[in-house]
């Protein structure tokens, strides 16, 4: 059996092959198109698969498909060769948790935005599966994210003429208050966490930079400059059910140089010396590619290890806040502070300014308050000449 490939445009290709089914009247194999899109390889590896398939007789017909079926077929071939690990494993538990056993059945090409609108519902009430209620709003959303993007690949693949997913509204997740410390409880938080060596210096990260929690566990020395107070961004730790793994920023805004507060400069030449002792002392050396942050055989510390210690701290201290809040902190205390919201945004790795605008507008009427004052200020002192 053969196919052929054809270019549709820059990344898009069309393959044409016989099905496994024939037509009644002429006994011929109905001729089957598909587009898929990636590299020319990408699309030879599909147009392999699909004969294969049809050789095998496991090809399904369109008008057969499930959403099952089709669901596993595009986490297989698609979602896991574009995502990372950790997305992946996500997507995987919302498809086989809730979007088959809840949708699974229909067939792909009957399936109608009232269905997928009712299985939304059913979410949002008793979609729990320790049976404790519904979902929340923001979870459903995430599934919808998920199922429309499968779809679309069926658009793209002709399985379906259009998305039934488009025409559905997700629930509208309401915004999780943010919780900020003031630069009181932050002095009193790093003074604490400067007293548990796990702590100390991801702390002082997050407090003065402003990183993310798996970007601080990623950082090499070699990433570091501490003669040009900076350091740069490159990767990001993530944890998934097969272990630690490293991976490029999810962004090309998310990789960036951050400049370092004296302060930060200080406590991390202090730590490079510590740490540099106590590897000597177990026959290791330090290196550019030594962690940052690791344990104290120089191997990576685990996301949930640094949650866990970071929540242990705070209940000590009687603060309500998560790891990431420090993030928050830190961006709040620099447009508090008058700091340019670009500035800012560029240090949080932030896609576009108004992401940072849109998160942390709550302090925008006290800046606003300020400029009006300065102008007036400077009105007033040529009026008055």
């Amino acid at each position: 059996m053969t196919g052929n490939i054809t270019r549709r445009g820059a990344r898009s290709w069309r393959l044409k092959f016989e099905g496994g089914e024939r037509d009644p009247v002429t006994g011929k194999r109905r001729t089957r198109y598909v587009t898929v899109r990636g590299t020319k390889k990408d699309a030879q590896r599909d147009l392999i698969r699909l004969l294969a398939e049809v050789e095998s007789g496991t090809a399904v017909e369109p008008k057969k498909l499930t959403v099952a079926e089709y669901l596993e077929a595009w986490l297989a071939d698609h979602a896991q060769h574009r995502v990372s690990a950790k997305t992946f494993e996500r997507y995987a538990e919302i498809v086989h948790k809730h979007l088959i056993p809840g949708i699974g059945g229909q067939r792909l090409g009957k399936l109608s935005p009232l269905q997928i609108q009712a299985h939304y519902s059913a979410l949002l009430t008793n979609g729990r599966r320790d049976g404790r209620g519904g979902l929340s709003t923001q979870t459903v959303k995430h599934h919808h994210r998920v199922l429309s993007q499968a779809l679309r690949q069926a658009v793209r693949l002709h399985l379906i003429s259009r998305n039934p997913a488009a025409d559905v509204d997700p629930p509208r997740p309401v915004r999780r208050e943010m919780k900020i410390i003031d630069p009181e409880q932050t002095a009193t938080l790093l003074k604490a966490a400067r007293e548990r060596p796990a702590l100390a210096v991801p702390v002082m990260l997050a407090i003065t930079t402003g990183m993310r929690r798996g970007e601080i566990l990623a950082l090499r020395w070699a990433d570091v400059d501490l003669d040009r107070a900076s350091l740069s961004v490159t990767r990001t730790i993530e944890q998934t059910s097969k272990g630690l793994g490293l991976k490029e920023p999810k962004t090309q805004r998310s990789r960036r140089t951050i400049t370092l507060p004296a302060l930060a400069v200080d406590d991390l030449r202090r730590h490079r010396k510590r740490q540099a002792e106590a590897l000597l002392g177990l026959g290791v050396r330090q290196h550019r590619d030594t962690l940052v942050c690791a344990r104290p055989d120089s191997s990576p510390v685990s996301p949930r290890a640094l949650t866990k210690a970071f929540a242990l701290l705070v209940a000590e201290l009687k603060l309500s806040i998560r790891f990431h809040d420090l993030r928050h902190s830190h961006l709040s205390h620099l447009l508090a502070a008058g700091v340019h919201p670009k500035v800012a945004s560029e240090r949080a790795g932030h896609a576009s300014v108004s992401i940072t605008l849109d998160l942390y507008s709550h302090l925008l009427p006290g800046m606003q308050e300020d400029a009006a004052r300065r102008i007036d200020a400077a009105l007033r002192t040529h009026l008055e000449r």
